[in-house]
């Protein structure tokens, strides 16, 4: 989660059209929908080890780390759990050279293969189209890509990249969801290649930050699905809460780009539990809770369509900031006693 401030802005400025609300696929196979990040930017966690066993005893099948950290992919030989293995955004560069991302893959992937099952590669972490870095993004991805079918595991595992809101120049309603002008340049050729090679589009979706911005229009029980009946309508679809909202946006502005066939894996998703303004431990709980129990019902416009969701994150990182709130988005405490009550990941 490379929340910069600057990103933090974008992201509120991005929910703020929500605020002029106020006036099924079921995915099969040994594991759920949920899964949750393993964010490591802290001085007091448990060994990758530890980490790994600690997912396979919560019934956690899902995991994303943001780097190749080697001690946690050898953890996760034969356990059978499912990862999103992210590039991180200074190594972008790097890996638009062939031979890079070719001894990257080797490094990283098929030495790991087929003991760690690689699900998706995130080749960089919300990287805004006014970021240097942007001009790298899909190149690394076709160079990630091409070296994975050389191994022939261009089949087992997708290359996508993670973005967030605040790549969406309208959101409301979500009928209405584009990329607009400014991020078109940059996000409508990354769409292009996720349509061709079948791979989703991992978003980063967080309806804490659009309440945070704007609590007078964005109403809390709208951010916690807990509102009682239809908050807005949107010709044909009824919206209860601010999750499907976002997330049926960003199809919108697929599709309005040229990918309709391209879906969406929620890469995050989190409440902290202190901070600042409604970073409460009953929040966060109330949160975490009913977006577990909801994924599984699809967004108004994708319903009965599995939302593969990934909840930010396993552990409060000492080490995150500036804002408190970062260092308080984990489900555990680094001692791994749990923060919530009767959240079950399964």
């Amino acid at each position: 989660m490379d929340f910069l401030i600057v990103n933090r802005t974008l992201m509120i400025a991005t929910y703020l059209f929500l605020g002029f609300i106020i006036a099924n696929h079921t995915i099969t196979g040994a594991t759920k929908p949920i899964g949750v990040c393993n964010g490591r930017i802290a001085d007091n966690l448990p060994s990758e080890q530890d980490v790994t066993s600690f997912y396979t005893s919560n019934g956690i099948g899902k995991m994303r780390i943001y780097d190749p950290n080697q001690a946690t992919l050898q953890a996760l030989r034969g356990t059978n759990i499912e990862l999103i293995l992210g590039v991180p955004n200074g190594d972008l560069q790097s890996l638009t050279t062939p031979s890079t991302a070719n001894d990257w893959v080797q490094n990283n992937i098929v030495a790991f293969s087929p003991t760690v099952n690689f699900r998706y590669i995130a080749v960089g972490n919300e990287v805004e189209p006014s970021d240097p870095a942007s001009q790298y993004v899909l190149p690394a991805m076709q160079n990630i890509y091409n070296a994975l079918a050389s191994a022939n595991l261009g089949g087992e595992i997708k290359v996508s990249t993670s973005v967030s809101a605040s790549l969406l120049a309208q959101s409301y309603p979500p009928s209405a969801g584009s990329f607009g002008a400014t991020s078109s340049t940059y996000i409508t050729p990354i769409v292009s290649f996720l349509a061709t090679t079948g791979a989703p589009l991992l978003v980063n979706v967080y309806p804490y930050f659009a309440y945070i911005g704007d609590p007078q229009n964005i109403h809390l029980d709208f951010a916690l699905f807990t509102a009682q009946g239809t908050v807005f309508q949107d010709g044909a679809l009824a919206y209860q809460n601010l999750f499907d909202a976002i997330v049926d946006a960003f199809y919108s502005a697929l599709e309005a780009a040229g990918g309709a066939n391209v879906e969406i894996v929620v890469s995050e998703t989190g409440w902290p539990s202190t901070g600042e303004a409604a970073a409460t431990v009953d929040n966060a709980s109330t949160y975490y809770k009913n977006l577990i129990n909801h994924v599984n019902d699809g967004t108004p416009k994708k319903p009965g369509k599995a939302m593969e969701t990934y909840l930010f994150a396993m552990f409060d990182e000492d080490q995150k900031g500036p804002a408190e709130t970062e260092r308080h988005f984990g489900l555990f405490s680094p001692d791994k006693q749990p923060k919530y009550n009767n959240i079950s990941f399964s």
